[in-house]
């Protein structure tokens, strides 16, 4: 017996290191010309990306251990117990769009952004599971999108802000780089663009606090408090970030992933106050608070940046962490009821217009 339980181990560890190694899902490989042009970075220490602070996920094998017993057999509530309703987008709404700057959710932390007559996508994972392989991953809650990838207009361009799976999607990519006229990312990020066919002079890779001008829109890379990595041995090996976006009317902010720190404070000081905000609520766990928020710490991020309005992102659409798939929202409703922002809750696909975001915003959840 157990000789047959160690040829099943051997194995599962052979299949593992072969579709980590030849499945294209893992993304590009960063080379030493690219750890040359990231040693220029400040945070970027003895071959790794780190966080202001040196803020850090050390996770042991217990807690490991936990985290996938969790994963896999989840607790009641955690996930919808039907397909979650979702509002259709039609081509026609979208197509040569120039009016007020208004943004469609697609559920977890991606976004269509029109704004100064451009489409602008965020974090597109279109996906149905955020995971290397369908077996890995929980579907999404919705079971399709809003729109179908091949509908979506000509896209001005996609803002990324790290490279893990619920973020960056080599299905999603595949689909849309045609599309696609220009990607923004963190440093390193571009490597799995070019892996999957993106031409070398769409991407833009961008440190902390560097900005750039796209047409008449400036994009500004901003600290996160997260980390990195889609395969065993890369952890950390590409940036993560937030983004402002800025036009002649508008000024916003998207987190990307982040636990709480000081950079809201100084991003707020930098660029804000903001019209509107995109903030991380959702997937949080004790065994990862430093990187991924309480729904209490994304109101006060809010207060900090300094912004009239507030979406909750990262919640609606996966399972990642082990609250219910609605705590997210409840909790940080109940936060905002003493805090100066507006809190805005669209269904997803619904059409949020920036200065008449309340009127999408309803408890749909329930």
């Amino acid at each position: 017996m157990g000789i047959i339980i160690g040829i099943v181990i051997l194995v599962l560890v052979v299949i593992t290191i072969v579709f980590v190694n030849i499945s294209p899902e893992f993304g590009g490989k960063q080379t030493a010309e690219h750890q040359r042009k990231h040693a220029l970075s400040s945070h970027y220490q003895n071959g790794k990306f780190v966080n202001n602070g040196q803020v850090d996920l050390n996770m042991g094998l217990k807690d490991m251990g936990k985290s996938l017993v969790g994963y896999f057999n989840p607790p009641k509530g955690v996930v919808p117990n039907h397909p979650l309703a979702i509002e259709t987008i039609h081509p026609s709404e979208l197509i040569d769009y120039n009016g007020p700057t208004r943004l469609f959710w697609f559920g977890h932390s991606a976004f269509l952004l029109q704004i100064a007559s451009k489409n602008i996508l965020i974090d597109p994972m279109f996906g149905d599971v955020p995971a290397p392989h369908p077996w890995l991953g929980t579907k999404r809650f919705s079971g399709h999108l809003p729109i179908a990838i091949a509908d979506l207009p000509t896209i001005d361009a996609v803002i990324i802000s790290h490279d893990h799976y619920d973020h960056l999607d080599y299905g999603s990519i595949l689909k849309l780089k045609d599309k696609v006229k220009a990607f923004y990312t963190p440093l390193g990020v571009g490597t799995h663009l070019e892996a999957w066919g993106v031409s070398k002079d769409k991407i833009n890779e961008l440190d902390w606090w560097e900005d750039i001008m796209f047409q008449d829109i400036t994009l500004v890379c901003t600290p996160a408090q997260h980390f990195s990595g889609r395969g065993f041995n890369d952890k950390a090996k590409t940036l993560w970030s937030s983004w402002v976006i800025k036009s002649e009317t508008d000024n916003i902010f998207f987190s990307g992933d982040s636990g709480y720190g000081s950079h809201f404070k100084a991003i707020g000081e930098a660029y804000g106050p903001f019209d509107f905000a995109m903030i991380e609520c959702g997937q949080y766990n004790t065994l990862w608070h430093d990187i991924h928020m309480y729904p209490e710490e994304t109101a006060q991020a809010a207060i900090d940046i300094k912004t009239q309005r507030v979406m909750p992102i990262h919640w609606g659409a996966f399972k990642l962490a082990m609250h219910e798939w609605t705590d997210p929202v409840e909790r940080l409703t109940e936060a905002a009821k003493t805090t100066p922002f507006e809190l805005i809750t669209p269904l997803i696909g619904s059409p949020v217009i920036l200065d008449k975001a309340s009127k999408s915003s309803t408890h749909w959840w329930k």
